[in-house]
């Protein structure tokens, strides 16, 4: 789907604003992609729109990686089935603004100590890094069924957090942000300055993620016990130069 690239001049104003305080707007407000980080590019950056209604990101601009789930081994539960149990993704039906299709994942987090489900979307097959270094962040829409857990965590493996990167001793704490979700589609958009990795844990911790060495973008639910049913749609970098 195409996304407008104006907005009314209240919401040009109080991007304004914020810019002028240092704060940055929220990430599902209007005045995020009026940012220098949040401006949408064109049709090159989108990462998958769900309309070609297959298990494959759109193949452009050096992208022909594949859409997955996963989950951990103490219980949890996932629809689409992961790969590791012989499993391929498939869409879902009522994307975001009208479309046709959108990426879904759903079922329950189970209890023990770690805890994890999550859908992914890698860049490029066979896995390698991708340079997405013309690009300052991302925006997708997203929602979440309802009686699902609204807590989800946005994640890009970076090469100093995927052990393919060669780096990391305690890997897996991806550059991130933590969302809520709510039962009616919300555009978000976040620049990758804005991303950071959970406390506490990971080796290494440098300043900031590395765009020019991105592996993937997964959406994860760590809700010890509950019930999860998760969509996003019109995935796409953003911060493209102004033309």
């Amino acid at each position: 789907m195409k996304l407008t690239r104006s907005i009314p001049s209240t919401m040009a104003l109080a991007a304004a604003l914020a810019s002028s305080v240092g704060c940055k707007p929220s990430p599902t407000s209007a005045a995020a992609a009026q940012t220098e980080e949040g401006r949408p590019c064109g049709p090159e950056a989108v990462i998958e729109d769900g309309e070609d209604n297959n298990n494959q990101v759109v193949v452009q601009d050096g992208r022909n990686g594949y859409i997955y789930t996963f989950a951990d081994h103490e219980g949890s539960t996932i629809t689409p089935q992961s790969g590791e149990l012989g499993g391929t993704f498939a869409q879902s039906p009522g994307g975001a603004n009208g479309s046709s299709y959108a990426a879904r994942m759903t079922g329950k987090v189970a209890t023990a100590e770690i805890v994890y489900v999550g859908m992914g979307f890698n860049f490029v097959d066979p896995k390698e890094q991708y340079d997405a270094s013309k690009y300052k962040g991302l925006a997708f829409y997203a929602k979440k069924g309802p009686n699902s857990t609204s807590k989800v965590r946005l994640k890009v493996p970076d090469v100093n957090t995927d052990p393919d990167g060669g780096i990391c001793g305690a890997c897996y704490n991806d550059f991130g942000k933590d969302l809520i979700l709510t039962e009616e589609w919300q555009k978000f958009t976040i620049p990758f300055d804005d991303m950071r990795q959970m406390p506490g844990w990971g080796s290494p911790r440098p300043s900031g993620i590395t765009p020019s060495k991105l592996y993937a973008i997964q959406f994860q639910v760590n809700d010890k016990g509950k019930d999860y049913d998760i969509w996003v749609d019109d995935l796409q970098f953003t911060g493209c130069a102004a033309k």
